[in-house]
């Protein structure tokens, strides 16, 4: 039998997309945030609502899974505009729609810098320090202006620094090598852990936008003790399920990836 070996220069045959945003296709970006805009018009189950009489939409368990799929910009975009159009639709849904906009931006922003790869690993000091002085503008306003109770502050806001925490921590590496595991049950907590962080911090840039408007009284951080982490792990099983279902078909039909996905 007559082998023939190539003579010519090895090849590389990379698969292009069309127009993209930051490396995301524009087709994927737009689908996705068709999916935000009917994610923000339905409300999340049991919502715990204290004093604004707002509910709260499924779309905020999806903040960071857009970040992982998309990267950071692109997913920032995609989420910062299906969330404008949604709260448009029902506004029910929002408090002040420019801190609900702000912070499904932060929540995929946050996702993609967690999963990413290469020099943007160094966008997670300065964002860390953003998210921090957030906090600190947050529950220092509570404590210091309005004679919170620290404990109360604290507990309130329990879903808010442990987020931060987890971003900071080596929690944020074991979070985006789980993302890109190929057993699922990897991948599953690795979503309900980085939806944890993200939908944590996008909550942290949102409700200080919210407190700093309508400054609620001291006793209402002993109220939201109890309450938010409940509606917090709502939002975790939602990303954690979605998103296994979604990155599981997406790993299986092959579909182009965009350049700063996480999965």
């Amino acid at each position: 039998m007559n082998i023939q070996i190539p003579s010519g220069e090895e090849r590389h045959v990379q698969r292009r997309g069309g127009a993209t945003i930051d490396g995301a296709p524009v087709a994927y970006v737009a689908a996705l945030t068709a999916v935000m805009i009917a994610f923000t018009i339905i409300p999340l189950p049991l919502s715990i609502v204290i004093g604004f009489g707002r509910s709260f939409p499924l779309s905020q368990g999806l903040y960071g899974l857009v970040g992982w799929l998309l990267g950071p910009l692109a997913g920032a975009l995609a989420n910062g505009i299906g969330v404008l159009i949604g709260i448009f639709v029902n506004p029910q849904n929002t408090t002040i729609p420019g801190a609900s906009v702000a912070g499904a931006a932060m929540g995929a922003l946050a996702a993609g810098v967690l999963g990413a790869t290469g020099l943007r690993r160094r966008w997670t000091l300065p964002l860390a320090l953003f998210f921090l002085l957030e906090y600190l503008l947050y529950g220092g306003r509570a404590i210091v202006q309005n004679g919170a109770d620290v404990r109360a502050v604290l507990a309130g806001s329990f879903i808010n620094w442990s987020a931060l925490l987890l971003f900071i921590l080596p929690t944020r590496a074991l979070c985006a090598r789980w993302l890109r595991h190929a057993d699922l049950r990897y991948v599953t907590v690795a979503l309900f852990l980085g939806t944890w962080i993200s939908s944590g911090l996008a909550h942290l840039t949102s409700a200080t936008w919210v407190y700093f408007i309508y400054n609620w009284p001291a006793e209402n951080w002993w109220l939201m003790a109890p309450a938010a982490p409940v509606e917090h792990v709502a939002r975790c099983v939602i990303g954690a399920i979605v998103g296994t279902g979604v990155i599981a078909g997406l790993r299986a039909t092959g579909i182009l990836k965009p350049l700063h996905a996480a999965y």
